[in-house]
Parts: structure tokens; sequence; C-alpha cells
């Protein structure tokens, strides 16, 4: 039993040994399936990082507390409940928690996190964060001699260096997988990670980086409308081989294109960046829509997701804006990007015009709440938010009926803008990034590239263009920044950052 009174020095040793076992297991499991755990040096290095975590964590706490016991309650209570969240995520989704994973939690809005609710993250919460933190603040802690503090300090600050010293030869395995141990290592992975996170955002240009002008060079009435998928990946199209017939509308219309593609993240918000973007670069240039509409296009932005970059357009349509301007059994789908479409093309003045639809059709873990029920083309499908849970095939039915849903759309747009002669037109659908489902133990998005599997960056890119306006060039493979120069090019937009070799018309 846990006394209810404790000195520093053995409290905070409790509660290094408590965040040892309850939040490391994924740490270890990583550890011991990258190295040979046979060898001596597999267990060298096995038992030094132990012994360094419970070390280096009591090390922190013991400082934080001697400096003042109610802030490190405080901060111990918050460090118990967000390490449950975070290693719930981490054992239920496979995910990591570094820079990039911070970035997608922080720009998630509520919508979208509520969906990740279960009674396993509940349990998770009550059992790891909620019931610890009763006891951190019901302890009393009795306070050390100063003299007897900096003995602990010169104590641990030894083990550490010996700790170093005798794992030399594991330094550079430490140094290559650094990045996922720190972002399994916890609580250092979210607090370090977070303040990463906005150092670097601080760091970035607070006012974005304008493109030199563009000219429009006729008055040719044109339309492009760019869909910005979520979660797509391009291994679950049948336009991409899929034996699954997830495309029965897209596979018969002519003009249909696809390529292959890699996005250039695994996370939203980098993924629609680059998608906007002339060039993939961490600067905060002018995105697409912006430069459009200041060079005199009519720029309409409609979105059921979140994530894009700041827009600088008159014309944004959000999902609750959406929704206030629609009736309908449908409103709570992507269908609603679509509402008026057409008549909103036909009132613009303007001979130019880029519509950008950000759809969320495949973005997990609800899968099967993406789509109106009768898209459920396969069956059955996983209804849990715990896809671990799930079997394969319920998940990937899931999964697949979002992208039978995304052909629908697709489809739609590409009538509606047949309905449209007088204007040449064009469509392309390209993803933020891709998904995984299960491979690997690995569910959703957001690992950094240098681990992401393939299906979390390998995305669609679908083109579609009307009779007699603009044939495609035979590449094989695009980028995301291929879109950016490619719709100045359809609508016939002169500018010096224009680049012929990401443009895939001709």
């Amino acid at each position: 039993m846990l006394k209810n009174d404790l000195k520093i020095t053995h409290f905070v040793l409790v509660m290094s040994v408590l965040n040892f076992l309850f939040f490391h297991f994924p740490f270890f499991t990583f550890v011991i399936h990258n190295i040979d755990y046979k060898s001596f040096n597999g267990v060298l290095l096995i038992f030094s990082l132990m012994l360094l975590m419970l070390v280096l964590n009591a090390f922190v706490f013991y400082l934080i507390f001697y400096l003042s016991r109610y802030f490190g309650k405080a901060l111990l209570v918050i460090f118990f409940i967000a390490n449950a969240i975070a290693v719930y995520f981490i054992n239920t989704y496979g995910v990591i928690i570094d820079e990039s994973m911070i970035g997608n939690i922080l720009n998630t809005n509520y919508e979208e996190s509520s969906s990740y609710f279960s009674i396993k993250m509940i349990a998770y919460i009550l059992i790891l964060g909620v019931i610890p933190s009763i006891y951190i603040i019901k302890v009393k802690i009795i306070k050390v001699p100063l003299k007897q503090f900096f003995k602990t300090i010169a104590l641990t600050l030894l083990v550490i260096l010996l700790l170093v010293i005798a794992n030399a030869s594991n330094l550079l395995w430490i140094d290559k997988n650094s990045k996922t141990l720190g972002g399994l290592a916890m609580p250092w992975s979210y607090t370090v990670n977070i303040s990463l996170f906005y150092k670097h955002k601080a760091d970035k240009n607070e006012k974005e980086i304008l493109l030199p002008n563009a000219i429009i060079k006729d008055k040719q009435k044109s339309v492009f409308i760019l869909v910005i998928g979520e979660s797509a990946r391009s291994q679950n199209f049948s336009l991409y081989g899929y034996t699954k017939n997830t495309n029965p509308l897209l596979s018969k219309i002519p003009n249909v294109h696809h390529f292959e593609a890699n996005s250039c993240a695994t996370y939203t918000t980098a993924g629609v960046k680059c998608i906007l973007e002339h060039k993939n670069s961490d600067e905060l240039y002018e995105i697409l829509p912006n430069y459009l509409y200041r060079n005199n296009v009519e720029v309409i932005w409609r979105s059921t997701n979140w994530g894009e970059p700041p827009l600088h357009i008159k014309n944004i349509q959000n999902r609750e804006f959406l929704k206030s301007h629609n009736k309908g059994n449908n409103i709570e789908y992507d269908e609603i990007l679509l509402n008026g479409l057409k008549e909103q093309i036909l009132a613009s003045k303007k001979d130019k015009i880029l519509i950008v639809l950000h759809s969320s059709a495949s973005h997990g873990p609800t899968y099967s709440k993406k789509y109106p029920p009768q898209f459920e083309m396969f069956k059955p499908v996983c209804n849990s938010v715990e896809l671990a849970k799930c079997s394969q095939t319920e998940l990937i039915n899931a999964y697949d009926n979002t992208i039978v849903y995304t052909d629908y759309l697709l489809a739609t747009i590409i009538k509606d803008l047949k309905a449209l002669p007088a204007y040449n037109s064009a469509m392309l659908f390209v993803s933020d990034h891709g998904e995984s489902l299960g491979e690997n133990n690995l569910y959703m998005h957001g690992l950094p590239m240098s681990l992401a599997p393939k299906v979390q960056f390998e995305i669609p890119f679908i083109v579609w263009t009307s009779e007699g306006s603009q044939q495609l060039k035979p590449y094989k493979t695009v980028t995301q920044n291929h879109v950016f120069h490619s719709v100045l090019h359809f609508l016939n937009i002169a500018s010096p950052i224009y680049n012929e070799e990401l443009n895939i018309f001709k």
C-alpha cells in the first residue's frame, strides 16, 4: 500500500515507477523489435533505457516538486491524464506523438476529435490517469534539507553520465531512432513536441510571402473544380487496379484519367498546404486560392473539413454556412458541398473561376458514418471507433464505402460541369494523404514520412476535362505541387512563377 505521507525523494521515485509501468510499454516494444535483444549489447541497451527512464523522470519530478509542491502536483495530475490519452491513441491507432502529430492534434476541430471517444478511452483515462491523480492530490510530501537535495541531484547526474558512457556503442542507434523514441516517451513526447511545434510556427513568416502578379491572357469562360480529398489512398480505388469495384461511375466516364502520386506529408495541414502552394516549402508562400483571387479570378472555397492555410478570399463557405443555406436529407455528408454549385458558377461575372471543395469523406475512425446508407455497397462494416476490435474485412469494407461515395460525388461534379457547355471545364481530385487500415497494426495516418507505410502517402490524383478543352500530358507520376501550375495553365493565366514541368496539360 502507498503511504499518505512520503519524503520528496521517495515520492518522485514512486511516481517515476508508476509512469514507467503505465505508459512505456509501446516504447520498449519498439526497442525490442528493433534491436538484437538476445545479445549482450541488446540486453545492456534495454536495461540502460529502463534505468535511464526511471532516473530521468524522477530527476525532473524532483526538481519541480522541490521548487513547488502545489505546482508539482498540478503538473503531475496533468501529465498522468495526458499520458493516459496519449498511450490510448498509441495503442489503439499505432500513432507516434511527434511534432507533426502534435500539429495534427492542435488543428483538429471538436467534431473530429469527439469521434474518437469510446468506453476504452474513458477506461484508460480513469485507470491510468484519474486514480493516480487522486493519490497525487491526497499524499503529503515531506521536503528534505537543501544539503540532501544537492546530494541527490549530484548522484542522479552521475548515474545518468555512467549510463551514457556505458552505451557509447549504442549512441548511433539511439540517434537514428531518436524521433520515434522521443515520440513514445511519456510525458516528454508531447511536452517537448508542443514546444517545438510552437517554436517552429513562430519562426515561420507571420505574413504570407506574396507571389509576383499574374495576367489573365484571354476571356474564354473556364471553370476549374479542385476537390481535396481526405485520407483517400489510391490502393482502394478500382481506377488504380483495386479488385473491388469502388469506382462504378468514374470508370464509365470518358476523359477521366488518373496519375500515380505521393503526398508531401501524412497529415492534413501539411498535405493541404502542399496541394495549394507552388512548391513544397516550409515558408508561408501565397497559396493558390489567395493568389488567383488577388489576380481577378472568381474563387469559391467550400469545406466540410479543416486544416487549410489562411485564406484571403471573399467567398468562404464552411460546413455551418452550407448547412444553414441547404435543406435535405444529406446535409450531414459531403454531398452538401455540391448543392447549388452549378448555379453559383452561372451567377459569376468573371471569365475564370476556381472552386475548391475540401471534403472529409474518408476520415476515420468513423468511416461508416461518412456516407449515406444507400452507399453501403460492401458489408459487413466496422462501426466502432476502436478499429482493432473490428476484423480487417469490416474495416476495409467501411473504408471502401467512403470511396464509393467519393466516386459518386466526383461523377456528380462532372455531370454538373457537362451541363455548362459555354465553359471549358476541368475537375481534379487529389487527397491530402493516405490511410492505414490495420496493416502492421497501424491505423489512420500521421506517422513521420520516414516511418510511414506507403498506404499513408500513396494518393489518388484523378482528372477530368470537358470535350474540346485541354488534353493531358502522358505523365505516369505527379506530385501535389502539380496542382498549382496545372490550374494556372488550364485557366490560361501567365505568371513569373509558373513551372511548365509541373503542368499536367498539353
